[in-house]
């Protein structure tokens, strides 16, 4: 079986686990080592991101 792929690029994850503080975690532990809360605030900070970007988007096509 393959490996699930995730939404996320890597990249992404490492900049929004800078952005929200606990990236010091994710290099010592892994990205396993984290806080539910954590991940919660990283996906919701996704989220965020997504919709100014699609937002921003519509605008332009206007």
């Amino acid at each position: 079986m393959g490996r699930r792929r995730g939404v996320m690029s890597d990249q992404l994850k490492v900049e929004l686990a800078k952005e929200l503080g606990f990236y010091d975690v994710v290099q010592e532990e892994g990205w396993g080592g984290i806080k539910a809360r954590d991940a919660g605030n990283m996906v919701k900070r996704a989220i965020e991101i997504a919709e100014r970007q699609l937002s921003q988007s519509d605008n332009r096509e206007e």
